[in-house]
């Protein structure tokens, strides 16, 4: 799997909210929010439940992996997407960093991409219910 997820009984606009609080309580900036719901109506007219991607990125762990390898940038940031499902529930689902970052063939990484799993599962647990 390339991801896990939670259903929340949040709504859509709440459950952003609670994911970019959650988030930063781990240490991540959210650093780009794209509204995929209102990409597809601009550009194809059609018309989406709401869909946003968060890119997430803690400073901290982004610069050690930087530093470990220099092109770990073409993997980052960690994305978030908030979606609303069918039955008005919302859906939060998180890249899995150890099955992304497990490209790389170095062990500095891997272990980089198990803490920030560790943190990613806890905004899960956070939002989650």
């Amino acid at each position: 799997m390339y991801a896990f997820s939670a259903r929340s009984s949040l709504t859509y606009s709440e459950a952003i909210e609670a994911v970019k609080k959650a988030l930063q309580e781990q240490g991540f900036g959210v650093l780009t929010e794209i509204d995929v719901s209102a990409t597809m109506k601009k550009k194809l007219d059609v018309d989406r439940r709401p869909y946003i991607i968060l890119g997430a990125c803690n400073p901290s762990l982004a610069n050690q992996a930087l530093d470990a390898e220099p092109d770990i940038g073409l993997l980052l940031p960690c994305n978030v997407v908030v979606r609303e499902e069918e039955d008005g529930a919302t859906t939060v689902a998180f890249m899995d960093p150890v099955a992304v970052l497990g490209l790389v063939s170095d062990p500095a990484i891997g272990e980089l991409a198990g803490q920030v799993r560790t943190r990613l599962e806890s905004v899960r647990d956070a939002i989650a219910g």
